[in-house]
């Protein structure tokens, strides 16, 4: 025994020894205080294809300025010492240490790439480092997925604490035959009950009710009392201690949900370096993003530093959506002083009556929405009422003369009826806005407003085929043998010999019942004038509101919607659409047709630069900036101008 108790007593020793030595490390660690930092990964030059340029160096580059003179143009960089500028290679730094960065928006999205330092300090295989990065968006703060550091203790602490829950969830009894001492329970059953032992062998079943009245005792009396009460009841006991066990035994959970890296730290010589893309969709009026870090450093069952929050990093983000042109677009219109408006009306006539009964069908609803518009357009400012045609129609039964004379009736007792509506319609109008006398007893005024004369004409329809073959040709329940059978009859010059005819068809009694009531329609045409217009047509403009709509959908970065909205205008806002959507050569198409102004000859430069002349592209800019100055500055936010801003030395001052 004394062996064994030296070698536990070693291991205790040594544990002790591994704790003491995490202790002062954690110690050492809230003494210094180390901050993990963001920093911005290094930025390589794009590379282009050479220039096929005549004697020229190849870091070199011949173009031609606003005015028309040739410059020429070197990667280039100012000595410190003499101050001239000198030619230089190009040096890729090990690490970016700007706190921002522009970025340049493609088809509504941003990539917002970055770097996450972790210092030597904060590493440990018994440790796990917790990142908790997070953007600031137009005054929201949004978390963004986890980063874990995990040390390679830690990790194997973790999976122990998941194995030991795991044997304590097997040790919990699913079985429940397991709690019955089955042998004994046999031997009293076929000692005491030897016709209950026979069943053992039996398939049939026998109810919990034959068993009592049979032995004098239930089936589950006999199986409690052979029952391992205490087995049952720790058995019990471990299943409502489940979660009590799963914390006991795991400290600290392995994360899976808004986990962007959990890595295994296995060499502590050094810093980690994690880059991290995390992509944003563009809003209206985000121009700048900042991204922040905090954490904190954390054992199996604490944590032993909180990692202070880094400073932010910048990230300005460059959209084309800016180079919209906001001016309004106008639409030339005619505007004509007489304004002719329709409504249809489905009144029911009694047979062969001409009549109007409010109560009959639906009259009253189809009355009731006509004077509701005649309301509307007697009280109307901007017009005036002139006259009304009434339009009446029938259905083919019957004779077409007589249909006619029925039509051209129906249509003037229409016309009476409305008339008489009018009337009290304006007398009502009269009494709502009173009568004004003077102190001497006169009225002013009155007798000076004269009613318009409204003129009622009846037109009549007598028989509505045409309708009536539209009907027909949509209607889903006719099969297409019977439309056709419809239409040799309608070739019928006669009508009515041609409605005689189709009375012996079998898809006549569905035509009768279901169509020809839909015939029987009366349409109104108000005739109508604007009341301070003279002229009969004048001309003026309206705004193009669906092209101010594909303008605002740029503005709010739905480029998809407003390319459907601008594109039949093919302008200047419509190659912004597409170079949005990175469509560079429908947009080269549109621009180089336009005036060169500042604005299109930057929009060139780009688009130039995105298909690799260098040439052109860089002509385009310098013509740009001498015309608006404020381009000297944009250059720096597009990553196609800032390449070349930077290869060639532009827009330095001497």
């Amino acid at each position: 025994m004394r062996p064994a108790r030296t070698c536990l007593a070693g291991l205790f020793a040594l544990l002790a020894l591994i704790s003491c030595g995490t202790s002062r490390k954690a110690e050492r660690l809230q003494a210094q205080q180390p901050v993990a930092s963001l920093a911005l990964p290094p930025q390589y030059e794009t590379s282009f294809e050479e220039l096929e340029l005549p004697r020229l160096e190849p870091d070199t580059l011949s173009v031609h300025d606003f005015m028309g003179h040739e410059v020429i143009l070197m990667k280039a960089v100012r000595d410190e010492e003499s101050g001239e500028m000198v030619a230089n290679e190009t040096l890729q730094a090990a690490r970016v240490t700007a706190r921002f960065r522009n970025v340049a928006e493609r088809h509504g999205r941003v990539d917002l790439e970055f770097q996450v330092i972790v210092p030597a300090a904060m590493q440990d295989s018994r440790w796990q480092v917790r990142f908790h990065p997070r953007m600031a968006v137009l005054g929201d703060t949004l978390a963004l997925d986890d980063i874990l550091i995990t040390g390679k203790d830690y990790r194997k602490s973790q999976l122990r604490g998941y194995q030991q829950y795991e044997r304590f969830l097997r040790s919990i009894i699913t079985d429940s035959t397991r709690f019955i001492d089955r042998h004994q329970l046999e031997v009293f059953i076929q000692r005491n009950i030897p016709a209950l032992y026979a069943f053992r062998c039996d398939s049939s079943v026998v109810t919990d009710g034959d068993f009592a009245s049979v032995y004098g005792v239930t089936e589950r009396q006999a199986i409690d009392y052979y029952t391992y009460g205490l087995l049952v009841r720790r058995n019990e006991r471990k299943i409502r201690d489940k979660d009590r066990m799963f914390r006991k035994y795991v400290k600290a959970p392995l994360q899976t949900g808004h986990l962007r890296l959990d890595t295994l730290i296995v060499n502590e010589a050094g810093e980690f370096v994690y880059n991290y893309v995390q992509t944003l969709t563009t809003r209206p009026r985000l121009r700048k993003v900042d991204i922040c870090l905090s954490g904190e450093v954390c054992s199996q069952e604490k944590v032993v530093y909180d990692i202070p929050e880094s400073d932010p990093l910048t990230f300005y983000i460059s959209s084309l959506s800016a180079f919209v042109d906001g001016r309004a677009r106008y639409l030339d219109r005619v505007v004509s002083r007489r304004v002719d408006v329709r409504q249809d009306a489905f009144l029911l006539f009694r047979a062969g009556q001409d009549a109007v009964e409010e109560e009959l069908g639906e009259n009253r609803q189809e009355i009731n929405r006509i004077c509701s518009t005649l309301a509307d357009l007697l009280e109307n400012r901007e017009f005036a009422l002139d006259s009304i045609v009434v339009t009446a129609n029938a259905s083919p039964e019957g004779s077409f003369r007589f249909n006619g004379d029925l039509s051209q009736r129906r249509s003037r007792s229409v016309g009476r009826y409305f008339a008489a509506f009018m009337k009290r319609h304006a007398d009502s109008v009269e009494r709502a806005g009173g009568i004004l006398i003077d102190l001497d007893g006169t009225m002013p005024g009155a007798g000076s407003r004269p009613r318009p004369d409204i003129r009622f004409s009846s037109y009549a329809v007598p028989e509505n085929w045409a309708q009536l073959d539209r009907l027909v040709e949509a209607d889903p329940v006719l099969t297409d043998a019977q439309k056709q059978a419809y239409l040799v009859r309608r070739a019928e010059p006669d009508p009515d010999a041609r409605e005689h005819a189709m009375r012996t068809d079998d898809y006549y009694p569905y035509l009768s019942g279901e169509l020809y009531p839909r015939l029987r329609t009366v349409s109104f045409d108000f005739r109508l004038h604007r009341r301070d217009m003279q002229q009969d047509t004048i001309h003026t403009t309206v705004l193009d509101s669906a092209y101010m709509a594909g303008v605002q959908a740029i503005r709010d970065h739905e480029y998809q919607q407003a390319l459907t909205l601008l594109r039949p205008y093919a302008d200047y806002n419509t190659a912004v659409a597409y170079c949005c959507l990175d469509y560079n050569a429908s947009a080269l198409s549109i621009l180089e047709k336009l005036d060169r102004n500042a604005e299109v000859n930057y929009m060139l430069a780009l688009l130039y630069a995105r298909q690799g002349d260098e040439r052109r592209a860089v002509e385009c800019y310098l013509q740009a900036c001498a015309q608006n100055t404020s381009f000297v500055h944009r250059g720096n936010l597009d990553p196609e101008i800032s390449v070349l801003i930077r290869k060639y030395g532009l827009n330095r001052t001497s």
